[in-house]
C-alpha cells in the first residue's frame, strides 16, 4: 500500500474551485472546494486491484481512467485538501486489500443431532396444525 499511496499523492492534480456549502459570504469569494484527479493507469495496479477500484470508485472514475474526488465540507482549502487526500488513500487501501476467503462452517456430530431433533420437533408442531377434525 505504501508505494502506491505515495505514488498516488505524487501524481495527483489539485484544482480549487468555488463551491457550495458552509461559509456564508466567504463561499462566494474564495475557491475552497478541492478537486483531486489521479490517473489510475499511472499507478500500475494489478488487474484484480484495478477491478476492485472500479467497483469501489463507481462514478468517481472517469472513462479516461481518472479518479476524481471532490471535497467541500470545510471552509478552508487546507482542510478540504486533507479530506480529499484521506478519501483517496481510503479508496486505494480498500481496493488493494483482497477480500477474505470465506471458510465453510462445520458442525460436529452433537450439533448435527441437536439440529435434526429441533427440526423434528418443529415439524411435529406444524403437522399438528391442520383442519379441526370433528
Amino acid at each position: 500500500m505504501g508505494r502506491i499511496a505515495d505514488r498516488a499523492l505524487e501524481i495527483a492534480e489539485e484544482k480549487f474551485v468555488a463551491g457550495s456549502g458552509p461559509g456564508g459570504q466567504n463561499v462566494n469569494k474564495v475557491a475552497t472546494t478541492v478537486q483531486l484527479r489521479v490517473d489510475v493507469f499511472a499507478l500500475g495496479l494489478d488487474p484484480e486491484a484495478f477491478a476492485r477500484l472500479k467497483e469501489i470508485a463507481g462514478s468517481k472514475l472517469t472513462k479516461s481512467g481518472e479518479l476524481l474526488i471532490a471535497a467541500n465540507e470545510y471552509r478552508t482549502q487546507d482542510q478540504n485538501r486533507e479530506a480529499a487526500r484521506t478519501r483517496l488513500l481510503a479508496i486505494l487501501d480498500q481496493a488493494l486489500t483482497p477480500p477474505r476467503k470465506r471458510k465453510k462452517s462445520r458442525l460436529n456430530r452433537v450439533g448435527k443431532v441437536k439440529r435434526l431433533k429441533a427440526k423434528k420437533e418443529r415439524g411435529a408442531v406444524k403437522a399438528s396444525r391442520g383442519p379441526v377434525k370433528l
